[in-house]
């Protein structure tokens, strides 16, 4: 199977993944959010550790010591993942899985915000409309709420800062997880140990099939971050840019489909403008993907003429 091919499927899949997640938390209960959280951390590592194990990939550590902006970086990235983890199992535990799919929907626009904030980048004019008709969403589904879509919001921007963290940390999937989660270990192997020693643990005390859940928490953490890794080493960035919309979709289904929470017409006029704003983002990336290729074949020096 050619690279570009097996590429998209490995993008899909982890995608997909992702999306279904709402299918999994609500079987953790009677679980709280912060016992799965801190479940997850720890399975989570002891996952990506048999990955590296299998692959004999060990070598990395040693050159990484020796960064500590790296370390910093990774570290930091740890607490932003852990806001949007927790964020994220309590708003599908609480019923709020539209909301949540929403925050994944508008965070390649408030990525591009960091972008024009943080890095001093230039927006295009199309991206600019595509900004202004998801802040226009924002405050439709603000008055809809009767109050900002905060949990959407929270995950929007800690997700979009954790990858801004990990670009600048520059370290690959595997790797960055294992040290996140090895950061994240000692707060969460204290947090289980709490609850066992106060007999507030779920831990093995609703059956094995609850306690293989909980560990099947760090399985699905990392095989599709492997997947992903797999798929962007693979194929071109826009692709990868319209793939992710897997993900939020399939979300929004699950809360609409499966966890039948209601959509009055003034939150389907929400979503309709953030969809909107998506396609002008996506149109305007696949537009400027295709110039700069086109401008790469004719010739190098007229890269710089591409409109940015």
């Amino acid at each position: 199977m050619p690279d570009l091919r097996r590429g998209v499927l490995f993008g899909a899949a982890a995608y997909t993944m992702w999306g279904l997640f709402p299918l999994y938390w609500p079987l953790l209960k009677p679980s709280g959010a912060v016992e799965i959280l801190a479940h997850r951390m720890a399975w989570s590592l002891v996952a990506v550790l048999v990955v590296l194990a299998v692959r004999r990939h060990w070598a990395w550590m040693r050159g990484l010591l020796k960064e500590p902006r790296k370390l910093a970086l990774l570290t930091l990235a740890a607490v932003i993942v852990t806001v949007n983890w927790g964020v994220y199992i309590y708003a599908v535990n609480a019923h709020q899985v539209v909301e949540s799919a929403l925050g994944y929907f508008i965070n390649p626009l408030i990525s591009v915000l960091f972008g024009v904030v943080l890095l001093k980048e230039r927006l295009r004019p199309l991206q600019w409309v595509a900004v202004g008709f998801g802040t226009l969403a924002v405050l439709v589904l603000t008055i809809d709420y009767g109050r900002p879509p905060w949990i959407a919001l929270t995950l929007a921007v800690s997700f979009g800062l954790y990858g801004l963290v990990k670009k600048q940390a520059n370290v690959g999937a595997a790797e960055s997880l294992t040290v996140e989660t090895l950061v994240l270990l000692t707060p969460a192997l204290g947090y289980i140990l709490y609850l066992s020693l106060t007999g507030q643990s779920t831990f093995g005390n609703e059956g094995l099939g609850h306690a293989a859940l909980l560990v099947g928490a760090g399985v699905i953490t990392a095989v599709p971050l492997l997947c992903f890794t797999a798929a962007a080493i693979r194929v071109p960035l826009s692709t990868i840019g319209l793939l992710q919309y897997i993900a939020p979709v399939l979300q929004f289904l699950c809360g609409v489909l499966v966890a039948k929470e209601t959509m009055p017409a003034s939150r389907w006029i929400g979503f309709s403008i953030v969809w909107l704003a998506l396609a002008v983002f996506t149109y305007d990336s696949i537009r400027t993907a295709h110039a700069t290729r086109a401008a790469i074949r004719r010739s190098p020096r007229t890269l710089d003429n591409v409109v940015t």
